[in-house]
C-alpha cells in the first residue's frame, strides 16, 4: 500500500522519537529556564513514553501501509537505554529500507560499534562550533571531545555517510559557516546548514540570531564555487558540491531552509512524538493520539486506521513565515516533538 496525502505527496518516512530527555541544553532549544526534560511546562512523565513493544506494534502497522524510512530522534536517543534492541527489532520489520538516527554525539563513540552491527544505517550529529569552549557554551556544557570521538567511531562503524547538522546563528556563530565546509571536505562529513526555526521558547534568540538560507548561500559563495547535486527524491535540503575556490577541494553541504523557502510541496513525513501523538506537520497543531491505542492493544488495523487518518489530516504547508502564531503552532520545545 502507498500513502498519499489529500495533495498527492507520498509518505513514506517517519520520525520517532523515543524520549523528550536530554543531556544537552541547546541555546535554541532548551533554555535554562526550563528543565531538561519539559513539555508544555512539565516533564513528561515515565509512564507516559512509549516502550520499545509499542514503538514496534506502530511500526508494524506503519510498515505495512508503506513506510520505507525511519529516523530515531529524541531529545536525545542515546540516553534511552538498549537502543540497539530497538534498533534491531525496526531492521527486521520487513519493508523497512533504512533506518537513521539524530544524536548529539555524546554518547556516540561508546555507542557507534553497536548500534552499526545491529543494522543502524547511518547518524546524523548537531554540531553547531567547531570551537570546544563555543560548542560548551551553546550547548551548556557539553563535551566537544566526545562529539569528535564520536564522529571518529561512526566513520570506523561504518555509518556513512555522517551528516553533520549545523545551526548558524548571528553573533553566536555565524564565523564559522566557512570552517564547516573545510571541515567537511577535510573529513568527508556531510554538512548542512540549517535555518534557526522559531519556538515558543527561543523567541529572543530567533528575533536576534535568525539567518536565512540566501544570506548563507550567498556568505559561502564567497569562498566557495557551489554545484547543485540531487542525492534523493525528498527531504528538506538542497544540496551542493562546494569547492574551495583556492585548492579546488570539494565537500558536500547541504542547506535547509526550513524557514524562507519552504520544501512543504515535497515533504513526505510524519512525526511520532515519544508520548504517542503522531504530527503530520512539525509546525501545525494537527496531532492525532496513538497513546491509549499502543497502550490499550488496540489490533493492526486499528493502528493503521489512525496513521491514515493523519496523512490525511497533513496541511498543505507550514506556517512558520506567516507570523500567524495560531497557525504555525511553534512547538514549545523542540525536544518535545522530535524536531
Amino acid at each position: 500500500m502507498l500513502l498519499k496525502d489529500n495533495f498527492g505527496r507520498s509518505i513514506d518516512y517517519i520520525r520517532i522519537s523515543v524520549t523528550d530527555r536530554c543531556n544537552l541544553r541547546c541555546v535554541y532549544c532548551m533554555p535554562d529556564t526550563i528543565k531538561s526534560g519539559c513539555y508544555q511546562d512539565g516533564k513528561i512523565n515515565h509512564d507516559s513514553i512509549l516502550t520499545y513493544e509499542e514503538i514496534m506494534r506502530f511500526v508494524e502497522a506503519a510498515s505495512a501501509l508503506g513506510i520505507k524510512k525511519i529516523r530515531l530522534t529524541g531529545g536525545e536517543p542515546l540516553v534511552r537505554n538498549s537502543m540497539h534492541e530497538l534498533i534491531r527489532s525496526i531492521k527486521k520489520m520487513p519493508g523497512i529500507e533504512e533506518l537513521t538516527l539524530t544524536t548529539n554525539g555524546q554518547r556516540l563513540a561508546e555507542t557507534a560499534a553497536l548500534l552499526s552491527q545491529s543494522g543502524l544505517d547511518r547518524v546524523n550529529i548537531s554540531l553547531d562550533s567547531l570551537r570546544a569552549d563555543r560548542y560548551s557554551e551553546i550547548t551548556k556544557g557539553g563535551s566537544f571531545e566526545k562529539v569528535m570521538a564520536g564522529i571518529s567511531a561512526a566513520e570506523a562503524a561504518g555509518l556513512l555517510p555522517i551528516k553533520l547538522n549545523m545551526v548558524p546563528m548571528a553573533g553566536i556563530n555565524d564565523d564559522e559557516i566557512e570552517e564547516f565546509i573545510l571541515f567537511g571536505i577535510k573529513t568527508g562529513c556531510q554538512i548542512r546548514f540549517i535555518e534557526l526555526m522559531p519556538t515558543v521558547v527561543n523567541e529572543h534568540l530567533f528575533t536576534n540570531g535568525f539567518i536565512g538560507s540566501d544570506e548563507i548561500k550567498r556568505r559561502i559563495e564567497k569562498q566557495f564555487q557551489l554545484t547543485p547535486l540531487k542525492l534523493r527524491k525528498y527531504g528538506p535540503a538542497r544540496y551542493f558540491t562546494a569547492a574551495s575556490r583556492e585548492t579546488q577541494a570539494a565537500g558536500i553541504i547541504g542547506i535547509i531552509s526550513a524557514v524562507t523557502c519552504r520544501f512543504c510541496p515535497q515533504c513526505n513525513r510524519l512525526r511520532l512524538t515519544a508520548d504517542g501523538r503522531l504530527r503530520p506537520c512539525l509546525y501545525s497543531n494537527i496531532e492525532v493520539g496513538l497513546f491509549d491505542a499502543l497502550r490499550n492493544n488496540a489490533t493492526k488495523e486499528e493502528i493503521q486506521n489512525l496513521i491514515i487518518q493523519a496523512v490525511e489530516l497533513k496541511p498543505e504547508r507550514h506556517h512558520i513565515s506567516d507570523g500567524d502564531e495560531k497557525k504555525s503552532g511553534a512547538p514549545h520545545m523542540m525536544s518535545g516533538v522530535g524536531g
